[in-house]
């Protein structure tokens, strides 16, 4: 990782220019039907998307450089050949480069082995001042990564954000918890993970679409990491998928032709079993 920064916009706030890496997540639609396969997600049907959660981070990261009216957004991700289209999106959205870590070897890695991988990658892009991520994967939802990469980084964590701020060599966020709220700071370098409650993530428009074909896509593999493959893939995975089933039909549904009193019945049926 960079060194923490030290330059400042008067004009912004004492905002400083910070270069910063999202981390995001090619994962099946969650409106598809996903299938798993040996204990492994299938992720190569051609029906995948960039994590919905990560688009929070994205947009932390550029509202961030926008604030600032100067910095860098370098969006990163590990995954099969389709993954590259997450990163597309990032680039569609407003990041300026992006990096795809692609290797066989990494198939069947589990959240520490991902950490491992984007920790390399971090490394590779050098001088990262903050690191932001979803709070989670749609696709397994274990909200590890974050707390592992950084971690592997070294520096500090704040997780959960609802709000991020950078100013001078600081990063501050705003959480919000069942019974609080928290404010947490650290020095740069740092990570920090947003909540889908942080912001709205700006949609593409046709200029962005545009311009993101003009922008860096760098594909990596281990080798060029210098990342040992027994860290990765189902050899170094901590975790283990045992068994899996499909989630059974629901057997108490009740469906209702609406002939004009759809409401009423609807009402009745709630009150009848106690649900309002």
């Amino acid at each position: 990782m960079g060194e923490p920064c030290r330059g400042s916009s008067a004009a912004a706030g004492n905002v400083p220019r910070v270069k910063i890496a999202v981390c995001v997540k090619y994962v099946p639609d969650i409106q598809s039907d996903r299938q798993l396969v040996g204990g492994r997600t299938v992720r190569d049907g051609g029906d995948g998307t960039l994590n919905e959660l990560d688009e929070n981070a994205l947009e932390a990261a550029l509202s961030l450089v926008e604030a600032s009216g100067e910095g860098e957004v370098v969006v990163v991700t590990v995954g099969p050949d389709d993954a590259v289209d997450a990163v597309r999106r990032g680039l569609q959205m407003g990041a300026d480069e992006a990096v795809h870590v692609l290797d066989d070897a990494i198939v069947g890695s589990d959240a520490i082995g991902t950490a491992h991988v984007l920790a390399a990658a971090l490394r590779q892009v050098g001088g990262v001042d903050l690191v932001v991520t979803g709070m989670a994967g749609l696709d397994g939802l274990t909200s590890l990564v974050p707390a592992a990469l950084a971690a592997l980084l070294d520096v500090p964590a704040l997780p959960l954000a609802a709000q991020v701020d950078v100013t001078g060599s600081t990063v501050r966020v705003t959480r919000h918890l069942d019974h609080a709220t928290e404010v947490l700071e650290a020095d740069l370098p740092a990570l920090v993970s947003v909540t889908d409650q942080a912001n709205e993530p700006r949609y593409p428009n046709f200029k962005g679409i545009m311009a993101a074909k003009k922008k860096p896509v760098t594909t990596l593999t281990l080798a060029d990491l210098g990342l040992d493959a027994a860290l990765v893939g189902a050899a170094g995975a901590r975790t283990e998928v045992l068994e899996a089933a499909p989630r059974p039909a629901r057997e108490d549904r009740v469906l209702i032709t609406d002939t004009g009193d759809a409401g009423v019945r609807l009402a009745a049926y709630l009150v009848e079993n106690q649900l309002v």
